[in-house]
């Protein structure tokens, strides 16, 4: 019974979202001062923090209900894209009252867009509106999961990890940001109280799980210096070309141009390829995506052919198209970070094959993976069925429980069959409706 009210809750929350979007004089990130970095940025190590701010509106559940936290930060921060090269990217550091300020979670959402303005450092104000009444719900629905976290008294970052332009599917330049902007959250102890040497942790699905992926493939060599306690992965997308496969002309094909665009907005070679294969006729259609967030490519590609957008329908296995997507797969790094992917077994979106054989390759590369398939679900819905086990793996690497050695690989008709999992859902809907009755977020302190 609870499952099933969790389910109607999350259906039902964005319908409020159907009456006319608020008026509002927020500022978009494309015409926001904050996000340029300052003249000679590039001169400063990866993470260093080049501005910081309160978030110019309170941080809101789905724009309209705010969220009572302690405190809520932006920072502006030096990181690096796919080629070596500076840039600088934000992130939005939120505090729970009572917060453990030893505690540190990275949580990547699923932005999944080429436009800048789906980026959740906008996203998560109060009456943020961009793309039509629904563009934002995606990352505003992932502020609800980020608030269960929070109750648990951790402090969380959310990184804008597409970067400035962002590059959707650019995943070495995802993993970049993201070990960036931990490195900016410790440097943040004068603003936000946070221990210089907290316990980190990271979690993402499905596009968030690229990001953080690639910050535990990376972080041996990128950025060696933190101990990160463990990544938990869900919703997994191994590969980019079964994922354009499985979802043409189907109701997640408006992932597609999404993605093409979004490594045109990183790569030369793809804007080109882009430029050289529209279809005149289409060109206007395919350009929709770069002002289109998640949902609102969704709508707007729903059940339709890409390939009939191109002159050349072999363009995504052509050798331009496949050296790029072959550098933004993940499986080119094996993980020192302890992980916990979990996945549906009859995923939709990205085959669950391709979690297997890539987990399959970090054990027989000597990483240390909790490996979970859920029978019950498919992609949208794991993504909250899984909440409760990812909670709970998560709680025990932030209390410094040993990670046995080795591999674990398991397949459950549904984890909620867990007693323990139960139990953490049952409170997670609790920590739901208080967040959204502007309840303090945080836990509760007696005495």
């Amino acid at each position: 019974m609870v499952f099933l009210f969790l389910l109607q809750l999350f259906a039902l929350l964005p319908l409020a979202l159907t009456a006319p979007a608020a008026v509002t004089d927020s500022i978009l990130p494309v015409n926001d001062t904050f996000y340029i970095p300052p003249k000679g940025f590039e001169s400063a190590a990866p993470g260093d923090i080049l501005r910081s701010r309160t978030p110019p509106k309170p941080i809101a559940a789905f724009s309209l209900a705010k969220v009572n936290l302690r405190s809520a930060h932006q920072l502006l921060y030096r990181t690096t894209d796919s080629f070596g090269e500076p840039i600088a990217a934000v992130s939005t550091i939120l505090v729970p009252h009572n917060a453990d300020y030893t505690k540190l979670l990275s949580y990547q959402v699923a932005q999944d867009a080429a436009d800048p303005n789906c980026a959740p450092s906008y996203a998560f104000q109060l009456e943020a509106a961009h793309d039509g009444t629904l563009g934002l719900v995606m990352p505003q629905l992932e502020l609800i999961l980020i608030a269960a976290a929070l109750q648990r008294g951790w402090v969380v970052t959310v990184p804008d990890h597409l970067g400035p332009k962002s590059a959707f599917l650019a995943n070495h330049l995802s993993g970049h940001v993201v070990l960036d902007n931990i490195r900016a959250a410790k440097a943040s102890t004068n603003l936000t109280d946070l221990s210089s040497d907290p316990t980190i942790a990271l979690w993402g699905y499905s596009g968030g799980s690229l990001a953080s992926g690639f910050a535990a493939e990376l972080q041996p060599s990128y950025a060696p210096e933190l101990n990160i306690q463990g990544a938990a992965l869900g919703g997994t997308v191994p590969q980019i070309l079964p994922v354009i496969h499985e979802a043409n002309k189907s109701p997640f094909a408006g992932l597609i141009p999404a993605g093409v665009q979004g490594l045109a907005n990183e790569y030369p070679e793809i804007a080109k390829l882009i430029q050289q294969n529209l279809i005149p006729a289409k060109a206007a259609e395919f350009s929709k995506t770069k002002n289109l967030c998640l949902t609102g490519n969704i709508l707007e590609y729903l059940n339709k052919d890409v390939n009939t957008f191109v002159k050349d329908k072999e363009i995504f296995t052509s050798a331009t198209a496949s050296k790029v997507i072959n550098a933004n797969a993940m499986g080119h790094h094996n993980p020192k970070i302890p992980l916990f992917v979990y996945k549906s077994a009859g995923d939709e979106i990205s085959p669950v094959n391709n979690t297997d054989s890539l987990v399959a390759s970090y054990c027989d590369g000597g990483s240390r993976v909790e490996y979970k398939r859920d029978a019950l679900s498919e992609h949208a819905s794991l993504a909250i069925i899984g909440v409760p086990d990812t909670l709970m793996w998560l709680e025990d690497r932030m209390n410094g429980v040993p990670v046995k050695a080795g591999c674990s690989k398991s397949t459950s008709f549904t984890s909620l069959l867990d007693p323990g999992a139960l139990v953490v859902l049952g409170e997670t809907i609790v920590q739901i409706l208080l967040t959204l009755l502007d309840a303090p977020v945080g836990p509760i302190q007696i005495g």
